[in-house]
């Protein structure tokens, strides 16, 4: 197991779903850090960076400042320069990112926005031209800025849940079968052609059905454990769950 897989652990059927989570690491050593806390950070950075890159073009700023922007703002954040602030009634990761992002936008934004590009240090890679395009084709999602961030984080979630799963099912030697299953997760259970899946997986009807309960059972763990994965305290994941799974229902 890596040093950021050490951080956080998908709990196991049946198992403990707070383990430790790659934010609660990090709100314990934010005043001394330590390379399990800069880890523990640097990975979460690295999967919810989109919804803050967005929230500042959400802002009014272009692509190019809003890369700038971002940038800038992890290298502040990942110096521990923010973390000195954070306080446990703040510790949803979702939170602390919108509410430091606006105040960095304050203080610094228009002071970057003069120096000249490329002149700060990256410390994250940020696919920042496939992050425009996916601004781009959401510009027709909520206006409010707030709002959109929660929808974008949102989806982050579930794309992480999803990466999380089909890696479980590759390492499994599974790959196929998670392919052919992912687009049922979300099917309502009257929906699913249960006989066309078993004919294109050379199984049984019921092997189909035992196979697509697992997949869905095992998603909905997963899905949980990324969220605690961003809340400090386990009293925190049922509430977030239940606002995430609310932005999720209101995406048409």
């Amino acid at each position: 197991m890596t040093s950021d897989e050490s951080a956080t652990q998908v709990a196991p059927p049946g198992g403990s779903l707070f383990v430790t989570t790659r934010w609660s690491v990090v709100l314990a050593a934010r005043d001394p850090g330590g390379p399990e806390a800069g880890r523990a950070l640097e990975t979460l950075c690295g999967t919810y960076w989109y919804p803050l890159y967005a929230l500042v073009r959400g802002s009014g700023y272009s692509p190019h400042d809003a890369q700038d922007l971002t940038q800038s703002f992890f290298a502040a954040l990942l110096a521990k320069d923010y973390l000195r602030v954070v306080t446990p009634e703040k510790g949803r990761f979702r939170t602390f990112l919108r509410m430091a992002m606006k105040r960095f936008l304050l203080n610094d934004g228009e002071r970057l926005r003069s120096q000249k590009r490329g002149g700060g240090q990256v410390l994250l890679s940020l696919d920042t031209e496939l992050a425009e395009q996916r601004f781009q084709q959401d510009a027709a999602g909520p206006h409010d800025v707030d709002a959109s961030y929660d929808r974008r984080w949102a989806l982050a979630l579930l794309d992480a849940a999803l990466s999380r799963l089909q890696q479980e099912y590759a390492q499994g030697g599974r790959a196929a079968e998670f392919a052919l299953l992912k687009s049922y997760l979300t099917t309502e259970r009257g929906q699913i052609p249960y006989a066309e899946i078993a004919m294109a997986g050379q199984t049984s009807e019921g092997a189909a059905r035992v196979a697509i309960h697992r997949l869905r059972k095992r998603f909905r763990e997963v899905f949980r454990a990324v969220i605690a994965d961003t809340v400090a305290e386990p009293g925190a994941v049922p509430s977030e769950i239940r606002e995430v799974l609310a932005v999720l229902g209101s995406i048409s």
